[in-house]
C-alpha cells in the first residue's frame, strides 16, 4: 500500500491455487444496483493480467453478468466469483448484485468473504439499503473499505462523496473514514467537466497518472503539496488513533515526524481489524489501456491491509447429533469442514457447488459428507448422504478451471454432488459435521403458479425442487387449504427471475394465478337443522333422519361433535356415521367453500329404518343436516390475521403507520431499536399484505424490513366477506 512495488500478476487462461491460506484474500463487493461493482471487478482482473486488454477472459466470456438472464435484465441477479492474483497473493473477488431481491446472494458473499468492499457511486450517493449492509458487517467486525465509482460523472465531487461517506458509515468517529488518495483531474473538456486522470498518495506524496492507460509514478511540483498538506494531516492522526503505539499521537502532536512506513503499518492493521475504513477512488480502463485508474491502489489495499482467513472466526461448528466442536481457524490439515454458499445447474456438468473452505484441505476424487440441516420450512428436506467429489475447478466467468486441491481459506467450485443444496457443510466421511447456517432473510411475496399444460405438469415438481435446492431464501408451498403451488420469493425481479430459470434451464412453463387466502367459515350464533335423506326405488332403499344443533366456539377450537341421543332414536352404530357426514361437510364448507371451524355440532334426534339405513345414508343424513342449520343462521367468514414487525427509520415511521392502517391493520405498539430504527407491532389481515414486500420497499426507499407470522383467524367485515360469497357464487 502506498510506496509498494507490483510485481508480476497473474497470467490469464490458468486457475490460480493457493497452497496455504496465508496467500489468499477473500473480499465481497457490495453496493447498491448500478454503483459499479461488476465494473470495478472487470477493471482489476484486467490490471492483475486475469482479463485481456479487451476485456474479455483470454479463451472467451467476461467475468460476470454472463448468465443469459443477467444479459437480458443487464443487472446481476447472482453470486459470481472471480479469482485474480497480485504479489503473489490469491484474490477471491465476489460479485454480488446489489438489488433488494437479490439479497440472499449478497449474503451468501459475505458468509464466504473476510473483508468487504463497498462500492459507492459519485452520481449517485449512499442508499439505505448500503447503510443497513454497513452495519451488519460492522456488528461482526467485518473489514471495510469504500470504492467512490463514477467519477467521470458530470457535476462529481470526490471530496463531497468522502464526506457523505463519513457521515454515513463513520458512526461517533466520522474519521474513521478518510481517503488514502486524492484524484488529480485534467483539463476541462467542452461541457466543463474535467475528467481524472490520476491520484496523489496522501501517505507516500507520490503522484499516480493513469492517463496514458497504465500506471505511471512521479514526483508532486511543489505547487501541488500545499493543495493536500489538510487532507494528509488528518489522515495520519486518523491513522495514529487507531496505532497501537499509544506514545505515537503525544510524538507526533509534539512535531516529530513519523516514519510513512509505520504510518503504513498501523493503517494496515487498523484495516485488518475493522476500525479504520479508508476511501478509494476507482474507474474502468478505456479502451486499449492496461490498468484502470485506481486499481493497483486498490489490489495494493487488498493484499496489503485485508486480513488473511486466519483472522476470519469460525462459525460454529457442533457434530450431526448437536454436539459442540472446537476447531482452529483455518488449519489445512485439521479435519474437513467446508460449505456450501451456492448452488448452480450447468447443462453439460449437472450441478455446481461453490464451497468455502474454513477446515481441512478438499481434494479431487475424495469421499465426503454432505449435511443439511435447518431449512425444512424452505422446503429442504433434512439429508446426511455421502458422496464422491467429481470434478473440482476455479470458476472465472463460464470457464471452469481444473485444480487438484483447495486449502483452507480458499474457494472452489466441486461438480456432480447430487444431494448438495446451498448452506449445506461438507466434511470427512469418518467424521461428519455441521456447521451453524447463515441467516437468510424470509421470502413473503408469494407467487401462486400452475404447470401451462400436461407437459409441463410432469417436469414441474422436479424444476421446482431444483430452483429451491439452488436458492434458500426462495420457500416452496403446496397449500393444503387452497390446493394451489406457492413459490415464496423476497420481490417481483426475484420470482421474475424464478419463472424464467424454470423455463429456460428446467423446460417448465408455468402460469402465473392469483394467490388465494386460506378463508374459514364458522356459526354466528346457534342454529337447527334437520337432515331427512329418504329414497326408495326398489330393493333396499336409504333412511336416515337426524336432527343437530350447531353453536359458535371460541377461535382456535376446531370441530367437536358431541352425541345427545336418547332412546336409541338413532341406533348406536350410525352415531359414528353422523358424525362423519358432518365434518366432511365442514371440511367442504356451507356459505362459500370454506372450511367450517369453531363450532360445537350435537347430535340431538333422528329416525332409522331397520332395513334401509346405513353408515352412507347417515353420512349424508348428517351433512344435510349441517347445511340447513348453515341456511338458517349467519355465518362468518374468517380471514387470517398476520402478527408484521416492521423495522423502519424514523423518517419513515408516520408513513409505514399510515399505511398499515390503510391495510385494516391494528398497530400493537412501537419501540426504539437502536439510533434512528423503529420497531412497529401490528396485526393486519393476510388479504392486505400479499404485496406488501413490494409496497414496504418502495414506501421506505428500501430501508425497511418486516416478519410475519400467522396470528389467528377472526371474522372480516360483511361488505368484503359479501363481496366474496358473490365471487364463490360466480364461479361455483
Amino acid at each position: 500500500m502506498g510506496d509498494k512495488t507490483q510485481t508480476h500478476p497473474g497470467a490469464a487462461g490458468r486457475a490460480i491455487e493457493a497452497d496455504q491460506p496465508a496467500s489468499v484474500r477473500n473480499v465481497v463487493l457490495v453496493g447498491h444496483s448500478g454503483s459499479g461493482k461488476t465494473t470495478l471487478v472487470e477493471a482489476l482482473a484486467l490490471t492483475a493480467g486475469a482479463l485481456n486488454r479487451a476485456g474479455r477472459v483470454e479463451d472467451g466470456g467476461t467475468v460476470s453478468d454472463y448468465d443469459e438472464i443477467e444479459h437480458r435484465q443487464q443487472r446481476s441477479v447472482q453470486l459470481s466469483l472471480a479469482p485474480v492474483e497480485w504479489n503473489g497473493i490469491k484474490i477471491n473477488l465476489l460479485d454480488t448484485p446489489g438489488y433488494a431481491d437479490f439479497v440472499g446472494e449478497l449474503r451468501a458473499g459475505l458468509r464466504a468473504a473476510d473483508a468487504a468492499l463497498f462500492v459507492v457511486s459519485a452520481s449517485d450517493g449512499v442508499d439505505g439499503s448500503t447503510r443497513m449492509v454497513w452495519e451488519e458487517c460492522a456488528a461482526v467486525g467485518m473489514p471495510r473499505a469504500i470504492v467512490i465509482t463514477h467519477l467521470e460523472a458530470a457535476r462529481s465531487d470526490f471530496e463531497e462523496m468522502t464526506r457523505t461517506c463519513a457521515e454515513a458509515f463513520g458512526g461517533d468517529d466520522p474519521d474513521a473514514v478518510l481517503p488514502l488518495y486524492l484524484p488529480l483531474r485534467g483539463p476541462e473538456g467542452p461541457d466543463g467537466h474535467a475528467p481524472v486522470t490520476g491520484l496523489v498518495g496522501l501517505l507516500t506524496q507520490k503522484l499516480f497518472d493513469y492517463s496514458t492507460g497504465e500506471r505511471k509514478e512521479s514526483e508532486p511540483g511543489a505547487d501541488q503539496l500545499p493543495d493536500i498538506e489538510e487532507a494528509r494531516n488528518r489522515l495520519i492522526e486518523g491513522i495514529i488513533a487507531e496505532s497501537e503505539d499509544e506514545t505515537l499521537m503525544d510524538r507526533y502532536l509534539g512535531g516529530e515526524q513519523v516514519d510513512v512506513k509505520t504510518l503504513i503499518e498501523d493503517l494496515e492493521r487498523a484495516v485488518a481489524r475493522g476500525s479504520f475504513h479508508p476511501v478509494l477512488a476507482a474507474a474502468p480502463a478505456a479502451d486499449g489501456a492496461k490498468q484502470g485508474l485506481g486499481t493497483v491502489e486498490l489490489l495494493e489495499l487488498v493484499t496489503g491491509g485485508y486480513p488473511t482467513p486466519f483472522e476470519h472466526a469460525l462459525p460454529e461448528v457442533s457434530t450431526v447429533d448437536g454436539k459442540r466442536r472446537e476447531l482452529k481457524p483455518c488449519d489445512t490439515d485439521g479435519p474437513l469442514v467446508a460449505e456450501v454458499v451456492k448452488t448452480s445447474s450447468d447443462p453439460y456438468v449437472g450441478r455446481v457447488s461453490l464451497v468455502r473452505i474454513f477446515s481441512g484441505t478438499l481434494r479431487l476424487d475424495q469421499t465426503v459428507h454432505v449435511s443439511g440441516h435447518g431449512l425444512a420450512d424452505r422446503g429442504h428436506e433434512d439429508h446426511d448422504v455421502d458422496e464422491k467429489v467429481g470434478a473440482l475447478s476455479m470458476p472465472f466467468g463460464k470457464q471452469q478451471r481444473p485444480v487438484t486441491h483447495a486449502v483452507a481459506g480458499d474457494l472452489v467450485c466441486v461438480a456432480k454432488l447430487g444431494r448438495a443444496e446451498t448452506g449445506d457443510t461438507l466434511s470427512a466421511k469418518d467424521d461428519p459435521l455441521l456447521m451453524e447456517p447463515w441467516r437468510m432473510p424470509d421470502p413473503l411475496l408469494p407467487l401462486a403458479i400452475q404447470a401451462h399444460s400436461k407437459a409441463d405438469e410432469d417436469k414441474l415438481s422436479q424444476g421446482l425442487s431444483r430452483l429451491v435446492a439452488e436458492d434458500p431464501t426462495m420457500r416452496l408451498e403446496q397449500n393444503q387449504d387452497t390446493h394451489q403451488v406457492v413459490l415464496w420469493c423476497l420481490g417481483e425481479a426475484h420470482a421474475d427471475v424464478a419463472l424464467e430459470r424454470l423455463r429456460s434451464r428446467y423446460g417448465v412453463q408455468v402460469d402465473v394465478v392469483p394467490h388465494k387466502v386460506s378463508l374459514r367459515e364458522t356459526f354466528a350464533h346457534k342454529a337447527s337443522g334437520r337432515g331427512r335423506h329418504v329414497k326408495q326405488s326398489g330393493g333396499h332403499g336409504q333412511y336416515a333422519i337426524c336432527e343437530i344443533e350447531v353453536e359458535p366456539l371460541p377461535g382456535g377450537s376446531g370441530i367437536e361433535f358431541v352425541d345427545k341421543v336418547v332412546g336409541g332414536a338413532v341406533p348406536r352404530q350410525f352415531i359414528p356415521s353422523v358424525e362423519k357426514g358432518v365434518r366432511a361437510q365442514a371440511v367442504k364448507g356451507v356459505a362459500a367453500g370454506y372450511p367450517l371451524v369453531d363450532v360445537r355440532i350435537t347430535l340431538l334426534d333422528g329416525k332409522a329404518h331397520s332395513v334401509d339405513s346405513s353408515d352412507a345414508a347417515f353420512q349424508t343424513a348428517g351433512a344435510l343436516a349441517l347445511r340447513e342449520a348453515a341456511a338458517e343462521a349467519r355465518i362468518h367468514l374468517l380471514e387470517p390475521v398476520a402478527e408484521v414487525s416492521v423495522l423502519v427509520g424514523d423518517d419513515y415511521v408516520g408513513a409505514v403507520m399510515s399505511d398499515l392502517s390503510s391495510r385494516r391493520g391494528r398497530v400493537l405498539g412501537t419501540e426504539q431499536v437502536g439510533a434512528g430504527r423503529t420497531l412497529i407491532r401490528a396485526e393486519v389481515p393476510e388479504f392486505e399484505i400479499g404485496r406488501y414486500a413490494v409496497d414496504l420497499r418502495s414506501l421506505s426507499h428500501g430501508t425497511a424490513r418486516f416478519d410475519r407470522s400467522y396470528a389467528r383467524h377472526e371474522p372480516m367485515p360483511a361488505q368484503i366477506a359479501e363481496r366474496i360469497r358473490e365471487q364463490a357464487g360466480e364461479t361455483a
